[in-house]
């Protein structure tokens, strides 16, 4: 006799937001460089975003798995701390 088939249903991944944090010191040019290359975003999608951030202290670059998340934060920290940048990158769970 066979056992009855049980469906079963895979859990969508956690979803994590990456986000900038404003600073004083970071140049806006830099900031739209680090959305352009490390998140895909046109000039203009990249320089709103980064307006954001300096008059709202905060500004979603975009929303991964956790994985690619923790890969994004860790890029863009590596690369404002190469450049001698404070710039702040930190992700949250959606």
């Amino acid at each position: 006799m066979l056992a009855p088939r049980t469906a079963v249903v895979p859990k969508k991944p956690d979803l994590y937001r990456v986000l900038l944090l404003n600073d004083d010191y970071t140049p806006m040019e830099f900031v739209v460089h680090v959305l352009m290359r490390f998140f895909a975003k046109d000039e203009e999608e990249a320089t709103r975003i980064m307006l954001h951030v300096h008059h709202e202290g905060v500004g979603e670059c975009g929303v991964f798995t956790f994985e690619i998340a923790e890969t994004k934060v860790t890029q863009v920290m590596d690369l404002a701390r190469a450049n001698q940048h404070p710039l702040q990158c930190v992700m949250e769970k959606k």
